[in-house]
């Protein structure tokens, strides 16, 4: 499927508003891509197809889950977790996208996971950070993101985590495992540059 068509597919699950995030992850994906060293190509596409299913029913991506067999323990957490792994379930069913690679990078950009491959981490910084994103601390992310990919996206995860904390909710484990996984990389890095 060309670019043309995949955007005028996405674009039909959403909302205008949502597509303008959309629209923001993809040329900020784009960027960190070029500046990381990752392939802008499958950025592209990944951050585009990131919120394919985010504003469907909750009741339909519910029915997705159990029926499709995606990870049962997802009901056990915030909805707002549903849509990456739906969606990542919807872009090959529906546009057929078969690259493991970008599926994953739509399955885990809310979430994270230990050992995030570079377009994983590009994409969930740059859902984090578009333009259109105003949260306390993304100012800080973004700084970070001008020379540090890790150390931008355990800011972002923190903001997350600090977010749940606040309200009293839960926090899926693959967010707590995905941060821990960055900050040991990170000290592991700066040890070896010490030597």
């Amino acid at each position: 499927m060309d670019r043309e068509l995949l955007i005028e597919a996405v674009k039909r699950q959403m909302p205008e508003k949502r597509y303008r995030h959309v629209a923001g992850v993809v040329d900020t994906a784009y960027v960190l891509a070029q500046r990381f060293g990752g392939d802008p190509d499958k950025a592209w596409l990944a951050a585009l197809l990131h919120d394919y299913a985010k504003a469907w029913p909750t009741d339909r991506m519910e029915r997705i889950i159990r029926e499709q067999g995606l990870p049962a323990e997802l009901l056990d957490y915030d909805k707002e977790l549903w849509h990456a792994h739906v969606g990542a379930w919807a872009v090959r069913e529906e546009l057929g996208i078969e690259d493991e690679e970008v599926l994953d990078a739509v399955r885990y950009h809310t979430s994270g996971r230990e050992r995030m491959t570079l377009l994983d981490r590009i994409v969930c910084l740059a859902d984090y950070m578009e333009p259109s994103r105003e949260f306390p601390g993304v100012a800080r992310i973004r700084e970070l993101a001008e020379h540090r990919l890790n150390e931008a996206l355990v800011a972002g995860f923190d903001s997350t985590i600090g977010f749940l904390i606040e309200r009293g909710k839960t926090i899926f484990p693959l967010t707590i495992l995905a941060r821990n996984d960055l900050v040991r990389e990170i000290a592991a890095a700066g040890k070896a540059s010490e030597r």
